[in-house]
């Protein structure tokens, strides 16, 4: 869900437990034939295909035309909030929202820099082996020809298949490919554009979602609205029906190997029989269960640990899980901002050695500008990641978690939006293949590194130190196991200078 630290605490306190299911009985059902059914017990006996246990590293566009202000998260909504820098932003440059809205923005996002074979390629160099397309966010705009909605990118803005585009791409560059729906939680989520400025000279004067024609993109109006002790989702079945409709449609067209829901399980019934239906599909397409559905544990919805993989917006997960999961989080704003500050390669580096070494996977949202094209953050991330990841790979792709995740003096909270963590040297991460050790340090190592967790007396592992090698390269290192730590001489020069990866035979 892409809010602010504020809006999230709103959520966490009031948007809690799954919606009742008599809200589902006028929703009309389509099931597909195959081994899993829309009650929970039986997506409880899914299991996390190895693809996306090994893959480890996504890519996601999280892009649209919420991008064309250039001023960040949820535009299309907090535009309608009077006083918000939004509301402000927008009245500056495209006038009252009353006369000029958000459908006025729509036609602005032409992506006439948008080449997805190009992006797809700088993606696939800095290690992702996956990619996810925004399929529709909050506010409700479709990025595929879609069959049930006219708001979409195929008849206006680019007048171009989006999500397609980006399945061609990355199937060409031999990426699994995935999409992300927000839809569920729209039909609350845009109820502010059918309010009013509170004070004069525009005092009662209604905003253009109040205007019937455009019911179609803003919704009808209707008393769920989100905030103010209202649901993330609504109960109303006819927004049930409309959302089984066109997320199918989007499912069902482009056979995604990923579906990430922005929130629980939507609308109790219904959503349990689309996700059943994903997962039958994909068996039918593969001959076998490929299928991923990230769902969130916060919020309104169902959250099924066992029915998919969970994804922990913004944060981690605190010690290695039993069951994989997803780390879902942007290099800067969620849609394009002017003066926000970005990550670094240091921080996306950091966050995946930990979210991997604790049975996860990283999903990272790669900012684009309105027209399609990369920002310098986003350029020199992705050259500087491709630096690292070609060295260092073989400590991520393909790994499972060791005996411990990791050591060192840095403490984290886990939890969603709580990503944020200062960590050095020496702290370090854990990873197994093959049955080598892989110790991953999540800063530039100098001097000496020490491993408590492989000491003879003190550490985790009864057998014996054989090897130790530096990722990357081929100079021998002088290492000794001693009782209390394995003591690593680091060389003067370092393969990598973000993190460094040795590997440990026993």
């Amino acid at each position: 869900m892409r809010r602010s630290l504020l809006s999230t605490l709103i959520l966490c306190g009031v948007f809690a437990g799954p919606l009742a299911s008599a809200a589902d009985q006028a929703v009309q059902l389509t099931h597909v034939a195959g081994p899993f059914a829309a009650d929970p017990a039986s997506l409880d006996k899914y299991e996390t295909p190895d693809w996306f246990r090994d893959a480890k590293f996504g890519i996601w566009s999280h892009w649209g035309p919420q991008a064309v202000p250039r001023a960040g998260d949820w535009y299309a909504r907090n535009m309608y909030i009077y006083g918000t820098p939004q509301y402000e932003h927008h009245l500056k440059h495209y006038g009252h929202p009353s006369k000029s809205g958000y459908k006025d923005i729509i036609p602005l996002w032409k992506a006439e820099k948008f080449d997805p074979d190009a992006l797809m390629a700088l993606y696939a160099k800095a290690g992702a082996k996956y990619f996810v397309s925004m399929g529709v966010h909050h506010d409700n705009f479709d990025l595929w020809d879609s069959k049930y909605h006219r708001w979409n990118a195929v008849k206006m803005g680019p007048h171009r298949d989006i999500v397609g585009a980006w399945q061609k791409a990355a199937v060409k560059a031999g990426l699994h490919f995935g999409v992300s729906e927000h839809l569920g939680a729209s039909y609350g989520w845009f109820g502010t554009s059918h309010g009013h400025d509170e004070v004069f000279p525009q005092l009662g004067v209604p905003y253009d979602g109040a205007d019937p024609q455009y019911a179609d993109l803003y919704h009808p109006k209707h008393d769920e609205l989100f905030g103010g002790g209202h649901k993330w989702y609504t109960k109303d079945a006819a927004y049930h029906q409309e959302w089984f409709n066109r997320i199918t449609d989007l499912v069902t067209h482009y056979k995604p190997d990923l579906l990430y829901t922005d929130g629980g399980i939507p609308f109790g019934d219904t959503g349990r029989t689309l996700v059943a239906n994903f997962y039958n599909e994909n068996i039918k397409t593969h001959g076998k269960l490929e299928a991923v559905y990230n769902h969130k544990d916060i919020g309104s919805g169902e959250f099924l640990r066992k029915a998919g993989v969970q994804d922990v917006e913004r944060g981690v997960m605190n010690g290695i899980q039993p069951l994989p999961w997803q780390t879902d989080t942007s290099m800067g704003d969620w849609f394009y901002s002017e003066g926000y500050k970005y990550k670094t390669t240091r921080d996306v580096v950091t966050m995946l050695a930990d979210i991997v070494s604790k049975n996860g996977n990283l999903l990272l949202n790669v900012v684009q500008y309105p027209d399609g094209s990369l920002p310098p953050e986003s350029r020199k991330f992705l050259d500087e990641m491709a630096a690292w990841i070609q060295v260092n790979g073989e400590a991520i792709y393909g790994t499972r978690p060791w005996k411990t995740f990791g050591e060192g003096p840095t403490k984290t909270e886990g939890g969603a939006f709580k990503e944020n963590a200062d960590y050095t040297a020496a702290d370090i991460r854990f990873t197994t293949k093959g049955g080598s050790v892989y110790a991953i340090t999540l800063g530039e190592p100098k001097g000496q590194v020490r491993i408590a967790s492989l000491g003879t007396k003190a550490g985790l592992e009864k057998r014996p130190v054989k090897s130790v090698s530096l990722v990357g390269a081929t100079a021998p290192l002088r290492w000794k196991q001693q009782d209390d730590a394995l003591v690593i001489d680091v060389p003067a020069s370092l393969p990598t200078t973000t993190a460094s990866s040795f590997k440990i035979g026993f």
